[in-house]
């Protein structure tokens, strides 16, 4: 394998690998948390309705949403600094659009985030 191709090899996998372990971390979180309720459950205690149901963040969807903005952003204007050229003669500067994916994806949420919002106050 040619060295130059490793490169974006790991700086594409290491976002991959990252979500991996997280997801993992909320899986063995999640089973946890199920294995003492079924311990509790087992024992006869009575378990609270506020115990069944699964824990949530508030606000997740407006979170969300700023992350992915300022990160479609960053990436944006990173592309955009960066001075380097690529073989083929083009600048980096042309690859500013991939930051819009996660801008656009962050738009999205928050315009969900304000949606929901709106129709809990007037429902």
């Amino acid at each position: 394998m040619d060295p130059i191709m490793l490169i974006p090899l790991i700086v594409m996998g290491a976002p991959v690998l990252i979500v991996l372990v997280v997801l993992r971390y909320r899986h063995q979180q999640t089973q946890a948390r199920y294995r003492a309720l079924l311990e509790l459950a087992d024992k006869g205690v009575e378990l609270p309705t506020q115990l069944l149901i699964e824990p949530g963040i508030g606000y997740s969807e407006r979170r969300r949403a700023l992350v992915l903005i300022s990160g479609g952003l960053g990436l944006m204007l990173m592309l955009f600094a960066l001075p380097g050229e690529l073989a083929d003669g083009h600048s980096l500067h042309s690859l500013w659009g991939l930051g819009l994916l996660p801008l656009m994806t962050g738009l999205g949420y928050l315009a969900s985030w304000w949606l929901n919002r709106r129709d809990e106050t007037h429902g």
